[in-house]
């Protein structure tokens, strides 16, 4: 593959020039210490070699022991999107993946910010690929945040300061990057819109709730995950999560929080293991939480209260939860005269229907690089999809010459299936019968 040099104010980036954009992977955003925020870095030494994906995040999926793929779920989601892809696990990896187009200034921003429940995931899954979106138009950028313990432990410290929400703050920090940066990879630092899937959609609906990151971005396209948040999904206050880390510290047989802090990441990640085998709240206590620095508010409140930036919203038809995260994703969408979608194609290859995260592949034009036997119908469909996500990008309203009407959502939303992509009521008894059944994966 041919290199391609983009000389800037901070250093010469060396990327990969392809048919119509040029690929910046790896791109260091911040440093980070364990259990501390992480600092902003727009300073470096030379080239830098962006050629080669970055390190992902430490988590429990570099430990095959802590994989647990002997369960289904994880195996399902382990061969949708990670099998055959070497990751390097490193805790001090916060990094950016660009895609920049060859042509032109001041294009339109998308700023992603993958899922994995606050627990896991990584920028270098096979979905994630920014071609196809820039070939529109469009700069774009996926950021890798700490995930599990690394990012999303709180505590009261031995010196009385309460600490958590890294992966939180890491995102904020990488937004910040974009908005100081991105003009020089040809983006508009004034037309960034947040783009999250499950906990990267909670994630940036946390940012709008909470009102003090209205300058990071402009508008948000969140997938399978923003509405009125049910009580599972509201962040804790941080005290309330104090108990629990003690009872994790106690578990990896340190005898500090000072000892505990300089454990080997597999003590760390093991220590959490069993403590999830003790109880049955972990989700409530190792997601963001109220720390009075990053969130201040209360969710509930704070979600009433806000005016709303303009937003794109969907869920699948077999989505998590399907049945309540398709009625809060309404209630909001209704209020707030955002665009929702609906996402009603069963994956094809097996019986598992339109699965929580299998819209992704579709939303960044990577159906090729599954083991599913897509086929024409669905790069149809895939290239509708992208052409919605760009117009909003570029103007806050997902219309286009040629695309299906698409109105702010009334009482329908826009439901993309292979018969035909149109405003339509998902249907009710479908995904009630699904959200019944638990977690389809």
């Amino acid at each position: 593959m041919t290199q391609y040099k983009l000389k800037t104010e901070f250093a010469t980036f060396i990327g990969n020039e392809k048919e119509k954009c040029i690929e910046f992977l790896g791109i260091p955003y911040a440093y980070c210490k364990r259990f501390e925020q992480s600092v902003l870095n727009l300073r470096y030494d030379g080239e830098v070699d962006a050629t080669k994906p970055g390190a992902t995040c430490m988590q429990k999926r570099a430990y095959p022991e802590y994989e647990h793929l002997e369960v289904p779920e994880r195996a399902f989601y382990h061969k949708e999107f990670r099998e055959g892809i070497e990751f390097k696990y490193e805790e001090d990896a916060l990094n950016l993946n660009i895609y920049m187009p060859k042509t032109g200034e001041k294009h339109p921003v998308i700023v992603f910010i993958h899922g994995g429940g606050f627990d896991s995931g990584s920028i270098n899954e096979s979905p994630f690929d920014g071609e196809a979106l820039a070939r529109r138009g469009n700069v774009v950028v996926f950021i890798e945040y700490r995930v599990g313990i690394f990012g999303f432990f709180s505590h009261k410290m031995s010196n009385g300061k309460q600490i958590g929400n890294f992966g939180l703050g890491d995102v904020v920090t990488a937004l910040n990057w974009v908005k100081k940066g991105i003009g020089q990879f040809n983006g508009d630092p004034e037309n960034i819109t947040a783009m999250g899937q499950s906990a990267g959609a909670m994630m940036i609906q946390y940012l709008i709730s909470e009102g003090n990151y209205d300058s990071l971005f402009r508008r948000a396209i969140m997938m399978s995950g923003a509405g009125k948040f049910p009580k599972f999904a509201l962040p804790r206050k941080i005290e309330d999560t104090n108990q629990y880390w003690d009872e994790v510290i106690a578990l990896s047989g340190a005898k500090s929080y000072e000892e505990f802090c300089t454990l080997d990441p597999k003590a760390l990640l093991g220590a959490v293991e069993k403590q999830k085998s003790l109880r049955k709240d972990n989700t409530y206590n190792t997601m963001p939480v109220i720390d009075g620095y990053i969130l201040r508010s209360d969710m509930n409140e704070a979600i009433d209260k806000r005016s709303r930036i303009p937003a794109m919203i969907g869920f699948t038809n077999n989505d998590m939860f399907t049945f309540l995260l398709a009625h809060i994703a309404k209630k909001y969408a209704k209020r707030n005269r955002d665009y929702l979608y609906y996402f009603d194609i069963d994956a094809r290859g097996d019986d598992n229907q339109a699965f929580h995260s299998c819209d992704l592949r579709y939303a960044f034009g990577t159906l090729d690089k599954s083991w599913r036997p897509y086929d024409k119908a669905d790069h149809e469909i895939s290239n509708l999809f992208m052409d919605y996500i760009s117009n909003f990008a570029k103007n806050g309203d997902p219309n286009g010459e040629n695309l299906p009407k698409w109105n702010p959502y009334k009482n329908k939303p826009l439901r993309f299936a292979l018969d035909g992509v149109k405003e339509k009521k998902a249907p009710f008894f479908k995904l009630l019968r699904n959200t019944l059944k638990g977690d389809p994966k």
